[in-house]
């Protein structure tokens, strides 16, 4: 079928549809459905509804291009991480690679006034790049016409011939008197030469035109154009994703030279905390992603900040035991651990630590209070200001203060209790306020749909986790120094996937829109654009780790054992850096396309199936320690890629298409 003619019998959509109708990777949420409700019978007759259509669904045509120039990154679909990974990445973990959907999402959202602008934008580029309506900027001829025309203008009594006015245009000038017939404004490449776009850009004439446009098959795009608008969506998020990153990081620099216990203690720390604390956290706070954008699509604005604020004191209550497993974190490891020193530092590093657990429970669900509002860029900007401060604290309080070890931990226990508040600064100072309805006791009640919710996230992150912070358990059996190799390369492998993965998050949200606007052949040409990108990014961490494997190691630790362990085990970390990209590439795509599933069943099986059992059976079966560790990941990220890239080339976008549209129907 070829793309006019599944145009043809299919209702041309807004780029707008998957961010405010239905995402494209959604499912419905009975219990979100159930749990807004209840509240909603629960709320106070005089607690004003003040509905989004009423406040944000007005056009403001007037304003310029500057103002709409927003990227649309920036408001990404519900349920698309567009700034924050699900969990917080550990030096121990291979990144965020998991596709299947850690919560329900909404089935509705309004779009707002910002998507509504942002599409409009988007549209009037689209049109403008296929001669539909003229370009931006008028055209301009050599200086002697672009003199004599300004000259005419300035001299000309421009009106219109009869009371009545019949569309000719007579310019007065000394000399002569012209007629000049008005084109039609359907017109391809005509109108008001003067004028931005010819004067055809008024919102009627553009939605008719991207109507007429998108039915007769008009609508193309080009490498060129994906690729820029692939980098404006892009750039943000690897920003944000190596600022996130750099929390951790910071600490490893910090500690990895006070010796290689102090930097396996670290990597056996931060892998217990992510497994009993962190995940635990996010798992649960993603069932917000539902809640809020449902109550904020329903126009019950204040019900958002109820979900945040019941969500907040519901991890403050599961703080208490994770607490105790912190707390007790140094008897249980040295009955894990052979290491019994490395044991007693990992718990050391856990006992303080626990002190910034409330905040980073707030601070996940501050986040998703504001991602429903479509404000992505709040945890941005608090990240530029906590990663530089956090590397700060730790170099002073490890090496001016001469805390040493324990100096790592309380660096990041502040930092994760300052996330939190500059969060709230935002919400009161800048934006967000308005979803915020006060403490209440309401807070306290109707847990339960919110639990059932959220199990499925915890559930999805955990097993994610897991997977990869074996590694670092299986590690600490070969020795201190493995464990400490095994650290810098993780923390290597993790950093370089900050850069594909947030690319992929990017490319999924722009192949939404586009599906959602029945562009599949647009869509198809994005994801083509988006495989290159990650064939390029992948090449380029495998220049990067292969060349600089002999310098690496020195900026983590300067225990030469532990270098010379990493410089060679660096280069089978560098090889499967092609398949990582392409994997989490091909992730985005399946995300953008709303089969997400595939993908998530498609890894469970390569890293439980495949990863741990070969990893196991290589490091300890075959003696090969790290390298059968990261053997096992090499050939699972392989089969992903392969498993993954073999799907979507046989794809049937047009049928993606029709499926976009049932789901925006149903919604």
């Amino acid at each position: 079928m070829t793309s006019q003619a599944s145009a043809k019998t299919i209702r041309p959509g807004r780029l707008w549809n998957t961010r405010s109708r239905s995402s494209l990777y959604s499912t419905s949420a009975p219990l979100a459905e159930a749990c807004i409700a209840r509240d909603l019978e629960d709320e106070p007759d005089d607690d004003p509804e003040n509905p989004i259509d009423e406040q944000e669904t007005t056009e403001d045509d007037s304003e310029s291009d500057e103002e709409n120039a927003r990227p649309m990154g920036s408001r990404n679909t519900v349920g698309s991480p567009m700034i924050s990974s699900y969990r917080r990445p550990s030096f121990a973990l291979a990144g965020s690679r998991a596709t299947i959907s850690t919560g329900s999402q909404p089935s509705i959202q309004t779009p707002t006034k910002r998507d509504r602008r942002e599409a409009r934008r988007e549209e009037r580029s689209l049109l403008r790049d296929n001669n539909i309506i003229p370009p931006k900027h008028p055209r301009k001829g050599n200086w002697s016409d672009t003199f004599g025309r300004q000259l005419t203008r300035h001299r000309s009594q421009p009106n219109l011939d009869g009371p009545g006015g019949d569309g000719k245009m007579v310019a007065h000038s000394e000399d002569t008197t012209t007629k000049i017939s008005r084109l039609p404004e359907t017109a391809p490449l005509l109108g008001d030469p003067e004028l931005p776009y010819g004067g055809q850009d008024s919102p009627t004439n553009l939605d008719q035109k991207w109507e007429e446009a998108v039915l007769e098959g008009k609508i193309k795009t080009t490498w060129q154009r994906e690729l820029k608008v692939l980098s404006r969506y892009s750039g943000p998020l690897v920003l944000t994703f190596l600022l996130q990153y750099s929390l951790t990081v910071a600490s490893i620099f910090t500690v990895g030279h006070l010796g290689k216990v102090e930097l396996g203690a670290v990597s056996l720390a931060s892998m217990t905390a992510n497994i009993t604390g962190y995940a635990v956290y996010q798992g649960l706070a993603t069932s917000l992603d539902t809640l809020c954008a449902q109550a904020y699509g329903s126009g019950k604005k204040k019900l958002v900040g109820l979900q945040t604020q019941r969500m907040v004191y519901f991890l403050w209550a599961i703080t208490i035991p994770i607490g105790v497993i912190w707390l007790c974190a140094e008897m249980i490891l040295m009955k894990i651990v052979p290491e019994k020193d490395v044991a007693v530092l990992a718990g050391q590093y856990l006992k303080i630590v626990l002190i910034g657990a409330p905040g980073y429970a707030t601070f996940e669900s501050a986040k998703r209070y504001l991602q429903a509002q479509g404000l992505f860029f709040a945890s941005l900007y608090v990240l530029l200001i906590c990663a530089p401060l956090n590397a700060f604290m730790n170099w002073l309080f490890v090496w001016q203060f001469n805390w040493g070890f324990i100096g790592a931990p309380i660096a990041v226990a502040i930092t994760d209790l300052l996330l939190p508040i500059l969060l709230v600064l935002y919400v009161r100072f800048v934006a967000g306020a308005h979803c915020w309805p006060g403490f209440t006791t309401r807070a306290l009640h109707n847990w339960g749909p919110m639990v059932r919710l959220a199990l499925p996230g915890l559930l999805m992150v955990e097993a994610e986790c897991l997977a990869f912070e074996i590694l670092t358990l299986a590690a600490s059996y070969f020795g201190t120094a493995p464990l400490a190799a095994q650290s810098v390369l993780a923390t290597l492998s993790t950093f370089t996937f900050q850069i594909p993965f947030p690319i992929s998050i990017a490319a999924s949200t722009r192949i939404a829109n586009l599906i959602g606007a029945t562009l599949a052949d647009a869509a198809k040409v994005s994801a083509k654009v988006a495989g290159f990108a990650a064939i390029a990014v992948g090449i380029f961490n495998i220049i990067l780790l292969s060349s600089l494997r002999n310098y690496l190691p020195h900026l983590f630790t300067s225990d030469p054992e532990v270098i010379d362990l990493v410089a060679k085990v660096l280069p089978l970390c560098a090889a499967f850096q092609l398949f990582d990209a392409l994997s989490a590439c091909c992730n985005g795509i399946l995300r953008g396309l709303g089969r997400q599933e595939v993908g998530g069943y498609v890894q469970l099986f390569c890293y439980y199936a495949v990863a741990m059992p070969v990893s196991m059976g290589t490091a300890f079966g075959l003696n090969w320690q790290l390298y059968g560790l990261w053997a096992g990941v090499a050939i699972a990220l392989g089969l992903v890629a392969g498993t993954e890239g073999i799907f979507l080339w046989r794809t049937n976008w047009e049928r993606s298409v029709e499926d976009a549209k049932s789901r925006n129907e149903r919604a």
